[in-house]
């Protein structure tokens, strides 16, 4: 298994979620999420991050809410935004950056 910084040292843009098991918009998000893997297949990475197992990183990342969506370039972080978003506006900001 890749570490996060190999992860995000890749050329491809990473999309990350940070989600919770008992957050009921994290529930709606991950059928949105599969759709935007499907439509963008290789382009991207999308990973999703537990922030009860990942505390530290959601930490060190100032995740205060869930869902949170980021997105990485280049291990920068080029957009980020909190809440359910539609399929579309995701596939449109990850594909600004591939």
């Amino acid at each position: 298994m890749s570490s996060f910084s190999e992860i995000l040292a890749q050329e491809k843009p990473v999309l990350i979620d940070f989600f919770a098991e008992w957050c009921g918009p994290c529930k709606t998000m991950a059928p949105i999420l599969k759709e935007v893997k499907e439509v963008l297949k290789n382009e991207a990475i999308i990973l999703k991050i537990d922030v009860d197992k990942n505390q530290k990183l959601a930490a060190k990342l100032n995740v205060r809410g869930v869902p949170t969506l980021v997105l990485y370039k280049n291990k920068k972080i080029v957009w980020r935004q909190s809440g359910v978003l539609p399929k579309e506006m995701l596939v449109n900001k990850v594909k600004e950056f591939v």
